[in-house]
C-alpha cells in the first residue's frame, strides 16, 4: 500500500493492512493520519460486510403467492366464448323439410356457380337436386358451399 497526497492506494492483495499503516504514522501528520484511519475504517467495513443479496431481508409483498393468470380449472374463471360446434345434426332435419315441402332452394357450388331447384333426395354422400326445365342433378356434399332457401320463388 501506497499513500500519495494523503489517499491511500490498494496493493495486489486488495486490502487495508494496519501493520503497513502503522509503519507509515512516523511520516503522516495527525490530520492526514486520522484521514487514513478513516478510510481504514471504511474500507473495512466495506470488506467486511455481508453481500447485497444477504443484507437486504425479502421485503413482505402482499400479493407475491397470486399469479397473474388463473390456473386452469378454477371455478370463477373467466373462459372465452367457446367456438360453436363443427356439427349440429340438424343437417338431415333440415334437408327433409326442404324436400317434403319441395321448397325451392338455391344450392351454391365450392367453385362459385349457383344452381336453383328442390331437393328431391338427399343421403350421407349427396343431395338431388330437381329443376324445371333442366336436368336434375346429383351434388356431392363436399362440393356445397351453402343450401339457401328461396322462400320468394314458388314451384
Amino acid at each position: 500500500m501506497r499513500i500519495l497526497d494523503g489517499k491511500a492506494i490498494f496493493g495486489k492483495d486488495g486490502l487495508f493492512v494496519e501493520r503497513r499503516a502503522a509503519s507509515l504514522t512516523s511520516q503522516l501528520t495527525a490530520q492526514t493520519f486520522r484521514e487514513l484511519l478513516d478510510l481504514l475504517q471504511f474500507f473495512n467495513h466495506i470488506r467486511t460486510r455481508p453481500p447485497a443479496s444477504e443484507r437486504n431481508p425479502a421485503r413482505f409483498v402482499y400479493n407475491a403467492s397470486m399469479s397473474f393468470r388463473p390456473p386452469h380449472g378454477t371455478p370463477n374463471a373467466k373462459r372465452g366464448r367457446t367456438p360453436p360446434p363443427e356439427d349440429t345434426f340438424e343437417e338431415a332435419s333440415f334437408l327433409k323439410t326442404l324436400g317434403e315441402k319441395q321448397k325451392p332452394v338455391s344450392v351454391k357450388l365450392m367453385d362459385g356457380q349457383i344452381v336453383q331447384g328442390w331437393i328431391e333426395y338427399y343421403d350421407k354422400n349427396m343431395v338431388r337436386l330437381t329443376r324445371q326445365d333442366a336436368p336434375n342433378l346429383f351434388i356431392f356434399k363436399h362440393e356445397i358451399m351453402y343450401i339457401a332457401d328461396d322462400g320468394a320463388r314458388k314451384k
